[in-house]
């Protein structure tokens, strides 16, 4: 990685580290994934379907695992826009157009639309790695304003 990504993704890691890297269910569904490329506002990662995420009668990608993936590739292209922080989800929405199998390697895409002073938007796009075939494209737009919680 080069100059500013090298930043950015020393960002990522340490988002990572101190929002995810302890919570079981992100580790079930996203070990594996591996960062490609990291561009201003854009983030490459490929994943290894693992059969643990697909369902046992069609070996297809569950959903709700292509989702996750949409919302965290999502959140963590953010910081290649500029934005310190990821903020919080206001919409996401995922269209499945085909669905990858077990032991199937994927990309997953990401790309910021546009971030303001207080939400960001981002596309983030699912495909075979080996044909470019669109699996699923998702749209996520982020609250990004740094507010403490009242709870």
């Amino acid at each position: 990685l080069e100059g500013g990504s090298k930043d950015v993704y020393e960002a990522m890691q340490r988002w990572h580290n101190r929002s995810l890297g302890h919570r079981l269910y992100d580790a079930f569904t996203v070990a594996g994934l591996r960062v490609e490329a990291i561009e201003p506002g854009r983030l490459l990662c490929s994943f290894m379907v693992p059969p643990r995420l697909t369902s046992s009668a069609s070996n297809r990608m569950h959903g709700g695992a292509v989702a996750s993936l949409v919302d965290l590739v999502g959140s963590a292209v953010i910081f290649t826009g500029g934005s310190p922080v990821t903020g919080v989800s206001l919409d996401i929405t995922v269209s499945y157009l085909g669905a990858a199998h077990a032991n199937e390697e994927i990309e997953v895409e990401a790309r910021v639309l546009g971030i303001g002073d207080k939400t960001g938007c981002v596309t983030v796009e699912v495909r075979r790695k080996d044909t470019g075939q669109v699996l699923a494209h998702g749209r996520h737009t982020k609250y990004l304003a740094n507010v403490s919680s009242k709870l």
